[in-house]
Parts: C-alpha cells; sequence; structure tokens
C-alpha cells in the first residue's frame, strides 16, 4: 500500500472505512429515520390534522397576565434575556415576546421590553413594531416601549429592576438567557405583586425561577413555544418529529439494557461452564476462556452498535514519517 501523508488529527482511510462499516450505517439509518419523521408529520400539518402537542401552563398564562395588567392599567415587562451577540435562544425569547406584544397590542396595554446588548435593542424593535403593524394597530406603537439599559450585566439588573418598580409593571416574562442576575428580576417583580413567567436556557437559573416566579418553561418547553402559540405547520409537524424521534431513542435505549443484561447473563453462565470443566487443567481452561471471549466478540448485539470494535490486527496503517529537524540527526549520532 503507498504511503500517505496524513494531518495531525487525521485517520488512515482503511481505518475509517473499518469503523464505518461496524457502526458508521447505524448513524446513518438513525438521522435518516429523524428526516423522515420530522417530513412526514410536517406535511400531515399542512393538511389539516390537528396534531397534539402537549398544554404548556406558563404559555396559556400569558392572557390571564396581559389582562391583569390590562384591568389594572399596568404595564406589561419583557426580558429577552442576556444573549450577546444574537443566537438562536435569544431569537426564540424574541418571538414569544412578539406573541406577548400582540395579545397586549389587542387590549392597547403599554408594554416594556429591555434589550441587553445594541443588537436585541434593534432586532426587538423591529419585531415589536411589525407585530404592531401585523396586527392593525401601527399607531399604538411607542418606540420608547423598547429600550436599551446597559451591556453590563449588574448595570442591566439594577436598571431593570428600578423600572419594575418605577413603572409598577403588573406583568413580568424573564425568557432567554440569565445568569446571576435572575433572582434579582425574580424577587424584585415578585416584591410587587406581579405575575411571572419565566424561561432560563441555563441550567442552573432554573431553580431561582422556579421558587420566585409563577409559571417556568422547562427544558425544551422553551423551545417548543413557538410552535405551540403560533400552530405553524412546519414548527408543529417538525417538534412532533422530533418527539418520535426521542421515543425512538429511549426504545432503542431500552432495548439494548436488556439485550446488554442478557448477554452478561449468559456470559456469567458460559464462564462458570468452562471453568467447572476445565478446572483441573490450567492450559485448557486458558485457551477454552480465550476461545469464548472471541466467540462473544464477534456475536451480533445491539451493544455493537454504538460501540465499534477494535481495528483487526491484520489492518496495516502506512504513514509517511515526519522530516526531522535539522541538526536533531546529528545530535542523535
Amino acid at each position: 500500500m503507498p504511503e500517505k501523508q496524513l494531518g495531525a488529527w487525521s485517520l488512515d482511510s482503511q481505518l475509517l472505512g473499518a469503523n464505518y462499516w461496524d457502526v458508521g450505517w447505524f448513524g446513518l439509518l438513525f438521522t435518516l429515520m429523524i428526516i423522515v419523521f420530522i417530513v412526514f408529520n410536517v406535511k400531515r400539518a399542512k393538511k389539516g390534522d390537528n396534531l397534539f402537542i402537549r398544554r404548556i401552563s406558563g404559555l396559556n398564562a400569558i392572557d390571564e397576565a396581559v389582562g391583569r395588567a390590562t384591568e389594572m392599567g399596568r404595564p406589561v415587562l419583557m426580558v429577552p434575556g442576556l444573549s450577546d451577540p444574537v443566537n438562536a435562544t435569544a431569537v426564540q425569547a424574541i418571538n414569544i415576546c412578539a406573541h406577548v406584544a400582540k395579545t397586549a397590542a389587542k387590549f392597547s396595554n403599554p408594554i416594556i421590553m429591555c434589550a441587553y446588548s445594541a443588537s436585541m435593542f434593534t432586532l426587538a424593535q423591529e419585531v415589536i413594531r411589525d407585530t404592531y403593524q401585523s396586527e392593525g394597530y401601527p399607531e399604538r406603537f411607542d418606540p420608547d416601549s423598547v429600550r436599551f439599559i446597559s451591556d453590563r450585566q449588574f448595570a442591566f439588573a439594577a436598571g431593570v429592576s428600578g423600572i419594575i418598580h418605577r413603572e409598577q409593571t403588573a406583568a413580568a416574562f424573564f425568557l432567554g438567557e440569565f445568569y446571576a442576575e435572575s433572582l434579582i428580576f425574580a424577587e424584585t417583580a415578585n416584591s410587587i405583586g406581579a405575575i411571572q413567567v419565566a424561561s432560563s436556557t441555563e441550567a442552573t437559573q432554573t431553580p431561582f425561577f422556579i421558587a420566585a416566579c409563577d409559571y417556568v418553561l422547562i427544558g425544551d418547553e422553551f423551545y417548543a413555544a413557538s410552535a405551540y402559540l403560533t400552530r405553524d405547520p412546519i414548527m408543529v409537524g417538525s417538534l412532533v418529529g422530533q418527539d418520535w424521534s426521542k421515543m425512538t431513542a429511549i426504545a432503542f435505549i431500552a432495548i439494548g439494557c436488556l439485550n446488554a443484561s442478557v448477554m452478561q447473563c449468559n456470559i456469567a453462565a458460559q464462564t462458570e461452564e468452562i471453568y467447572e470443566t476445565h478446572k483441573s487443567n490450567p492450559k485448557e481452561l486458558a485457551d477454552a476462556l480465550e476461545d469464548a471471549q472471541k466467540l462473544q466478540k464477534n456475536n451480533f448485539s445491539i451493544p455493537r452498535l454504538i460501540k465499534a470494535d477494535k481495528p483487526p490486527k491484520d489492518l496495516k496503517i502506512d504513514r509517511e514519517k515526519a522530516p526531522e529537524e535539522p541538526g536533531k540527526e546529528a545530535e542523535t549520532k
């Protein structure tokens, strides 16, 4: 086999081929299955099939919170996290806030959105303006309702807390990436009796929101919110397809655990039988155990699908030798 020059992170093509034929096809099959599930459910949603999405109490509380703020004549506060620059989490938070603004626009209720970064401020201002226009109330949009506070964490926390106290907001929505300031926001809004709906992609901050807020979106609920609120066929179909994929993965894990348990029981029984048969002859015992291990290794099983075997012993991997540094050969001699 001709020698090949490979990079620092490359492997020989034969080794890649061996690993691919051992487990690679399973990964491709599983990926294809996910795509099929999503496309199939998107088509179902576009045809008008009513795909079920679990009720999320935190999102159902939006109308209640905005309605209460309208009755009290007090504004609704929205904070789409501390993402900088804008990422997928920030966009998802903005989408939920847009739905809140849509509900507030119908009741002519004032809103306040606090932005952490300049990019978030620009995006939020355009999204909220478009929301009012799409609802047919462009005159109700107040450019000052979207405010840039600060791009410093605790300066931003102090500014938002001050707005909560001065404006006496009746409802507060904290959605997106939050860190040490999460409990500051939650306790400040709780101190004035505001209804709070919160969600954070940071697992370390979710417990603080759960302790101080009325409703909390946990885990995947935050990313599923857009599909739940808009009922867009593509979003709903994608969400249901992903749920099918998760259930399939759980089924594979359960079957794999059962298969591995049965295999281990069989191996233990077989080893004990070999030991009882050949315990008088240590050499025969060692040979029998070695043959049994080879046979067990070659047997097809579910654990083998998710764990690649080592390459065969006769597999040769030739690499071009790296050029020696000048003077190194002389030092060696």
